[in-house]
């Protein structure tokens, strides 16, 4: 095989072709991920559309589990349901969709595309919407585990800026120091730990 005489054309399609593969795994968590929160949204309303209904719940997750296995797969499990209706949960108290935006989100989810489409095509919605999820789903169940809404939000923020794998998010978290920053905060806010 001959040598390539041209190495700068070489490393400028190289340099090409690697951010193509990262901004499609990061296009496909975003959307996944996406996909999770409004699943979780319509699991939270079909719920809460009565009197008490943790038993119908129950079921509900359990009835949808089985429905969405059979179609997609496996990651549908009752309890990988209840994880999206907690991510719903979580995010969207501290930071709330427009009732107008979760409308548009359902209406081009439960569109039928006949042709392939790009991300911004398909989630045609606010970008403060789409901006806010930009971390894995594993990210995202990691920090669901953390209670504090301002320490959740301070690793997130770190992750994101500092480009952490799951793995650097699991060894940061707990870090003592970012106790005190969070009781600062919490303090600035009104609340104390």
């Amino acid at each position: 095989m001959k040598d390539l005489q041209n190495t700068q054309l070489l490393h400028t399609i190289s340099a090409l072709l690697e951010n193509a593969r990262k901004s499609v795994v990061v296009a496909v968590n975003q959307t996944m991920v996406l996909t999770y929160f409004e699943i979780g949204r319509m699991i939270v309303e079909d719920e809460q559309n009565g009197e008490n209904r943790a038993e119908y719940g129950k079921a509900l997750l359990k009835d949808l589990s089985l429905h969405l296995t059979e179609r997609f797969g496996k990651g549908f499990s009752a309890s990988n349901l209840q994880q999206m209706k907690q991510f719903y949960l979580s995010y969207s108290i501290s930071q709330t969709l427009s009732v107008n935006s979760q409308n548009q989100i359902s209406s081009i989810l439960s569109t039928e595309s006949q042709n392939l489409q790009t991300v911004s095509n398909i989630f045609k919605i606010p970008q403060t919407v789409s901006a806010k999820f930009n971390l894995s789903w594993s990210h995202y169940l990691k920090l669901m585990r953390i209670k504090d809404v301002n320490e959740r939000k301070f690793y997130e923020i770190e992750s994101f800026k500092n480009n952490w794998s799951l793995r650097e998010l699991q060894r940061q978290y707990p870090n003592y120091f970012i106790k005190d920053f969070i009781n600062i905060l919490n303090s600035d806010n009104g609340k104390t730990s």
